[in-house]
Formats: structure tokens, C-alpha cells, sequence
């Protein structure tokens, strides 16, 4: 081995080492990067995941981080405490040397319900504004319908309240409690404190009752029923609720309770301020007939009233105590007015009017709700139209129909004429009873039942007469009847007589007519035997002449002598089937040309002709 061989083997050498070296440091690297992988999954699967199931929220608490500034309540990224932002479903990892983490359930909003959201962070409301926007510190303007919502618990407090349900026949005047005050007179705009002259149709809303206050009024026909000096109710129309929507018929009724207990708190502040000259008030009576619907309350209501409207009550004519549905409200005025003679008059009453709803934002601005509706406006007009009217008119004249019946079309058009402007629609005042003094009704009584008995004997005197002429028309009738029948035994003899004469003649005529046929037929018979033999005769002559001819002409064609025709004859009588078989005669004898004779064919005698 020489020098560069040497030199050569030494660098290989040293080259080996060192791939060596490198092979055991790669490997003990790698092996650090498995462990440390290994490690960093074991600690992030095993202590730093956490599991949010359905329906939670996890809220994450910094223990890092700088401290949170003065009033605030939540945590930024970076900053410690807890933080806004909160973790949804899923699995999450978070390293627990620097993080911990509550799950709780997530706000659930139910279907009917509204969620009214009160923040404890963001900036300070401007002055005089107590809805905020999201950011801003304080109730938000903003509501959460029905859903899922995740918010920080922390930060953010959520009132879950009913949703605003207008039942059918109900209309929703919107108020808005935000903003400047509106002119006085006008509705308010976007951004203004009052009535707003859009109205909800019947439905559920979703809306923020801090920021709209709505209120249901009856819409459509209602009534104003007043009962002699018993004042009177108000009955609005029938609430039309879905059988099948338990949820709408539950909200509806929560936000009608709500208005029936402002109308009661209404109730009592008129009647505290303007008390009943009666002893017992229209309400006590109405609630005791709610409570026992019976006839004690129709007893009570019977000794409060006059003797003819207790009668009517007794008997089950008072319309108004009767129904079903109670009153809204009870009314503590009546209508009582001195007639022109002097007489004291009071009146059953029902009027009927409507609230339309393109008007109803109006009324409601204007007056309030329907309590004061009636109140301020259509229990003052119907008190003086009625008095007004009424003043015009004599006792007797609310006694007798033409004066009673003109008196209720004065008052309808008179409350039509004064309350269309103030956007009421009446439709008809109906006066169901008049309560007349008795010194004014006993006299007229006794004097309309001595007329009636005077008109009752007239009538039995023309009931006798007419029952006389009745008995002659009846005997009248019944000797019409057996002349009738007798003319009608009589008809029906001779009709049968002649249809027997009439059968008889068309027998008779029947059987010529059958005999003369027999006969033409007959003859008809004969003469054709008479020609069907005459044809048959000449029809063979005329063959067999015929055929005399044909035999002529064959013969003429053959020749005169006949030889010929008569071996065509025999010809022609030649079994077709019969064979002819030549026999040469050659040479040899003819026995020994026998023996081949019956191989000879029409073949073999043409071959041998050859």
C-alpha cells in the first residue's frame, strides 16, 4: 500500500464517524420532538379540553393579564378577569394554568316571550335617555325574540316577560315612552313621547315594553246599555279566540286582564270623585250576579229596580243582566228627564256605536280608552240629546208606538249628527222600555183596556158572523159535492156503455177486414203456384233445347258421318287414372320381351324409339 492509498483510507474513516455522529444526534432529536408532542397531547386532551354540551355556555375567567380599570366589569383579551366573549357547544382547549372556566346554561327565550335586555357594561346613556343601544350601559332598546342567545351573565341581565298578543277584535294603540313630548294635538313622530298614529292589527309582537306601551281596545260594534235608574253596563263585542293556539288564547288573556284592570282602577277614581245618588251601585249588582249567576242576584237586582223593570227582569227580558260575556265596565248614570207635561221619564237604553280602527289612534289620543271614551264623550251626549228630546215630548208619547218610535229616531240621527265629529260611528239608540209614573200610567191603562175590550167584543161579534157565513159556504160545499157525485156515476155509466159498443164494432170490423185479407191472400197463392209451374216448364224446354242445339253443333264440328264424335265420346269417358304401355318387338321371341314389360315406361318406350 503506498501513500495516497493510506490517505484515502483515512478520510473514509473519519467520514463514517461523522455520518455516524450525525445519525445519533438526528435520532436523539426526533426521539425529543416525540416526547415533547407526546407530552404537550397528554396535557392538552387530558387537563386542558373541556366538553360545552347543548343548551350551555362556558364563561372563561383570566388569571393572567393586566387589571381591569375602574367600572369595569369585563375582561378584554389580555386583560385578567372575566372575560365578555363566552365559549358556545363543543369541545374547547384552554390551558388551565392561565384560564378557568364555568359552564352554565344558555338563555333559553320560550316561543310568546320577549327577552328585555339590561347591560351593566358599555358607555354611560347621554342625559334625559333611559334606553340604550348595544354598547351603551343601561336597559336596551333592542329585545330578543324566542331562541337561543348567549350572553355573559356577568355583563348582561335578561327580564324574559310576555309578548304583546292582540286577540281577534282588538286593536293595539301604541304609545311611545321615549324621546321629546309631541305637540299637543298631534301624533307622535319617530324619536317623540306619545300615541302614535299606526295601530297594531290583532297578532303577536315581539316589541320592548319600556320603550312602547300598547294598549287593546275593542274594535267593531259595542253597546252602551242603560237600565232605568239602575245606570247601566258596557258590553263590548265577543272575543274570538283559536281553540287550538293554547299559547295566543294564555298571552291574549294576560294583556286583556291587564286592560280590564286599568278600566276597574278608571271605575273607581270616577266613582270616587263623582259618587251615585242610588243606595247600591250597577257594580254590586253585576258582581253579585258574576258570583252566583242564579236567581238570588235577579231577586236583588228585581227590589232595586221600578215594579214594570223587575217584572221585565223576573221574566227573563232584560237582555243586558242575561248575558253571558260580563260587562267591561258599569256605568253609575241614567236617563231620566222631565217630560213636557212635567212628568218624570226614564228610559231603558241600548246604543250602539263602533270604534273604527283607522280612527281609533285618534280616540285614544284625545279621550283614552274606551272607559273614557264613554265617559267623556258618549254618556254626556246621550244624557243631553236625550234630555233635549225628550223634553219635547208628553208622557203619553212614549206610552203610545208613533210617538215612542219618532222619539228613538230623533235620538239616533241627533247622536249621529253630534258624535260623527269626534270619530264615533253610531248605529241605532234603541229605547226598550219607558218607565211611566203610575199616576199617569193607571189612567191609561184603564182607559187602553176599556178600548181593548171594546175592539176584543167587536171582533167576537164579527168571529160569529164569520163562523155563520162559514156553516152556509160549508153546506153549500157539501150539497155541491153530492151533485158532483151523482153527475159523476152518471158520466161514468155511459162512458162504459160506449166503450162496450165500441169494442163490439172494432171486434166486428176486425173480423171482415181478417176475411177479405184470407181471401186476397188466397188468390194471390194460386196465381203464383199457377206461375212458378208455367217458369219451371219452360225454363227445362228451353235446357233441353239447349242442349239439343250443343249436341247438334258437336256433331256438325266433328263431321257428318259421326264416326268421329262418338270415339270423342269415348274418349271422354276414359278413366283419367288409366296408363299405356308400348311393347317393342324386336328381336327374340315375344316371351322373352314379356319379362321386361314391366319396366317399359313412357321413358324407356321413347329411349327404345330411339
Amino acid at each position: 500500500m503506498d501513500l495516497k492509498d493510506a490517505d484515502v483510507t483515512t478520510i473514509t474513516t473519519e467520514n463514517l464517524a461523522k455520518k455516524r455522529f450525525r445519525s445519533r444526534r438526528l435520532g436523539i432529536f426526533s426521539t425529543l420532538i416525540l416526547v415533547v408532542l407526546a407530552a404537550w397531547a397528554v396535557w392538552s386532551w387530558g387537563f386542558c379540553r373541556f366538553y360545552v354540551g347543548p343548551g350551555k355556555m362556558a364563561v372563561i375567567i383570566a388569571k393572567t393579564g393586566s387589571a381591569l380599570p375602574p367600572g369595569q366589569i369585563l375582561a378584554k383579551p389580555g386583560q385578567k378577569g372575566v372575560l365578555e366573549d363566552v365559549l358556545g357547544e363543543g369541545r374547547h382547549i384552554w390551558n388551565p394554568l392561565f384560564y378557568d372556566w364555568q359552564i352554565v346554561d344558555a338563555l333559553y327565550i320560550p316561543p310568546g316571550k320577549v327577552g328585555v335586555i339590561t347591560s351593566q357594561v358599555g358607555e354611560n346613556l347621554p342625559q334625559g335617555e333611559f334606553l340604550a343601544e348595544p354598547g351603551q350601559k343601561g336597559t336596551w332598546r333592542k329585545v330578543l325574540g324566542p331562541g337561543c342567545y348567549r350572553l355573559n351573565p356577568i355583563g348582561y341581565a335578561v327580564d324574559v316577560i310576555d309578548a304583546v298578543s292582540l286577540p281577534l277584535g282588538f286593536a293595539g294603540v301604541v304609545t311611545n315612552l321615549s324621546g321629546e313630548a309631541a305637540p299637543e294635538g298631534l301624533f307622535a313622530q319617530p324619536g317623540q313621547k306619545g300615541v302614535r298614529a299606526d295601530v297594531l292589527q290583532p297578532g303577536l309582537y315581539y316589541i320592548n315594553p319600556r320603550e312602547y306601551e300598547v294598549s287593546a281596545v275593542e274594535v267593531g260594534v259595542n253597546q252602551v246599555s242603560l237600565v232605568g235608574e239602575s245606570g247601566g253596563v258596557v258590553l263590548t263585542k265577543n272575543v274570538v279566540m283559536d281553540e287550538n293556539n293554547q299559547l295566543l288564547q294564555r298571552l291574549s288573556q294576560n294583556l286583556l286582564d291587564d286592560q280590564r284592570r286599568r278600566r276597574e282602577e278608571y271605575s273607581q277614581n270616577a266613582a270616587a270623585t263623582a259618587p251615585s245618588p242610588r243606595a247600591k251601585s250597577s257594580m254590586d249588582y253585576v258582581e253579585e250576579l258574576m258570583d252566583d249567576p242564579g236567581a238570588p242576584a235577579r231577586r236583588a237586582l228585581s227590589k232595586s229596580l221600578s215594579s214594570t223593570t223587575a217584572m221585565r227582569v223576573a221574566q227573563g227580558q232584560m237582555p243586558i243582566m242575561e248575558r253571558d260575556v260580563p260587562p267591561a265596565f258599569v256605568l253609575n248614570q241614567f236617563v231620566n228627564f222631565p217630560s213636557r207635561d212635567g212628568f218624570d221619564i226614564s228610559l231603558d237604553m241600548t246604543v250602539e256605536f263602533e270604534l273604527e280602527p283607522q280612527r281609533l289612534a285618534a280616540i285614544y289620543r284625545d279621550y283614552g280608552d274606551l272607559p273614557a271614551v264613554v265617559d267623556k264623550i258618549l254618556m254626556p251626549q246621550i244624557l243631553s240629546v236625550s234630555r233635549l228630546k225628550g223634553s219635547a215630548y208628553r208622557a203619553v208619547d212614549f206610552i203610545a208606538g208613533e210617538g215612542r218610535e219618532k222619539f228613538q229616531s230623533d235620538l239616533t240621527d241627533a247622536l249621529k249628527t253630534s258624535l260623527g265629529d269626534k270619530n264615533l260611528v253610531i248605529h241605532s239608540a234603541l229605547i226598550r222600555h219607558v218607565n211611566v209614573p203610575e199616576q199617569i200610567l193607571d189612567p191609561l191603562r184603564v182607559a187602553s183596556l176599556s178600548k181593548e175590550t171594546d175592539l176584543t167584543n167587536k171582533e167576537r161579534q164579527n168571529t160569529a158572523k164569520k163562523q155563520a157565513e162559514l156553516n152556509r159556504e160549508m153546506s153549500l160545499i157539501r150539497q155541491s159535492g153530492q151533485r158532483v157525485a151523482q153527475e159523476t156515476q152518471k158520466l161514468k155509466a155511459e162512458i162504459d156503455a160506449e166503450k162496450e159498443r165500441t169494442v163490439a164494432t172494432i171486434f166486428a170490423e176486425t173480423g171482415r177486414r181478417v176475411a177479405e185479407i184470407d181471401k186476397m191472400t188466397a188468390s194471390v197463392m194460386a196465381e203464383r203456384t199457377i206461375a212458378l209451374g208455367r217458369a219451371d216448364a219452360d225454363a227445362k224446354r228451353l235446357v233441353e233445347e239447349e242442349r239439343a242445339k250443343g249436341f247438334g253443333m258437336q256433331v256438325t264440328a266433328f263431321g257428318r258421318e259421326g264416326g268421329d264424335y262418338a270415339l270423342y265420346e269415348f274418349a271422354q269417358q276414359l278413366n283419367p287414372a288409366m296408363r299405356i304401355t308400348l311393347i317393342h318387338a324386336g328381336e327374340g321371341t315375344l316371351w322373352t320381351d314379356l319379362k321386361n314389360a314391366g319396366m317399359a315406361e313412357l321413358g324407356g318406350a321413347a329411349s327404345m324409339k330411339k
